[in-house]
């Protein structure tokens, strides 16, 4: 059994990697600000309330217990936030990130797992994108989530620690035992924001229906979130052999189009969906696919949810369960 310091555990994805480590036997602590984060969805974990910016904060824990490795979530997310407030991003997930950095340092911890993302890519040359597609990330937050690589390779390099960076396409779903989903305030994702539509009967607008694409809306790969947290378990497997500094993606390899998600809730939830044609929005590329095989040949990953029904039929379940998100328990 591993400790295992959560950093913004009380998240999307976090919450959910917060529960396979329970499963797997491991002792995950949490560290989340909650302010995006839901204390409801920390189940049996330990939950400590703080923010990477105290460094006093965060060595507390690593002093009061024996931390064997740090998972990395906590940082800001949304794509036009950060192009309106960069100086937010860059002071919350490079320079906080930093200062974490600098705590496992200082106690001589070496095991990170690093929450990074496909922003990091921009406008994609190739499809499907692979980890040797060029980086040239087309807003502050994919750069912030470049430049954090950037520095643990460079601690990596410094002999400092170990590192796995996995750079996510789209998560999305919700625990099959129904007790974690996506609730976000505001909500940007396409997938609960359909499936609003279907409950309270509002309009998606699709941004774009006009791209070089079969019918005409932007493709995105969509991944279970419960792949996306086996997958940390995977890289925290591949940490104990030491020396390690390695990036994967982490997507389906199959493309969905908006329209196709608008198909799928409908069908699944049974409900008609309303849309709205709407102009594109600056900066979507037509086509974001990933290549995970990397991920699949070096650490036997694959998904265990791999069809967008499946996908839309969990995040259904547990929308329909807690129709104002966590504030229904």
């Amino acid at each position: 059994m591993a400790t295992i310091l959560v950093t913004g555990g009380a998240g999307y994805i976090g919450s959910h990697v917060v529960k396979e480590l329970l499963r797997q036997g491991h002792k995950p602590i949490i560290f989340d600000n909650l302010h995006t984060g839901h204390r409801k969805a920390t189940t049996d974990a330990l939950l400590i309330e703080g923010d990477l910016s105290d460094q006093e904060r965060t060595a507390e824990i690593f002093r009061a217990n024996p931390i064997d490795a740090v998972m990395h979530f906590a940082g800001d997310c949304l794509v036009g936030e950060s192009v309106q407030n960069p100086a937010k991003y860059f002071n919350n997930n490079v320079k906080n990130g930093i200062k974490l950095i600098e705590i496992t340092e200082q106690f001589n911890l070496r095991k990170v797992v690093f929450s990074s993302s496909a922003a990091v890519y921009g406008e994609p040359k190739e499809i499907p994108i692979s980890e040797e597609h060029p980086c040239a990330p087309t807003n502050p937050y994919g750069e912030t989530k470049w430049i954090f690589e950037k520095v643990l390779q460079a601690f990596h390099d410094a002999g400092k620690l170990d590192f796995i960076s996995l750079r996510y396409f789209n998560a999305a779903g919700a625990h099959p035992e129904g007790d974690l989903g996506e609730d976000h305030s505001p909500e940007t994702h396409l997938i609960p924001l359909v499936i609003k539509s279907a409950l309270d009967g509002s309009s998606v607008p699709i941004y774009g229906t006009d791209y070089d694409t079969p019918d005409g809306t932007c493709i995105r790969d969509y991944i279970h979130v419960v792949d996306l947290a086996r997958a940390h378990i995977l890289a925290l497997r591949k940490l104990d052999q030491g020396n390690i500094s390695r990036i994967y993606n982490l997507g389906n390899g199959n493309g969905y189009s908006v329209r196709e998600v608008i198909e799928t809730v409908k069908k699944v939830t049974g409900r008609n969906v309303a849309s709205v044609d709407s102009p594109r929005r600056p900066g979507d590329p037509a086509r974001l696919v990933a290549s995970s095989e990397k991920i699949r040949e070096e650490l036997g990953w694959s998904p265990r949810y791999p069809d967008l029904e499946t996908i839309v039929e969990t995040a259904w379940e547990w929308h329909r369960d807690h129709p104002k998100g966590y504030n229904d328990r």
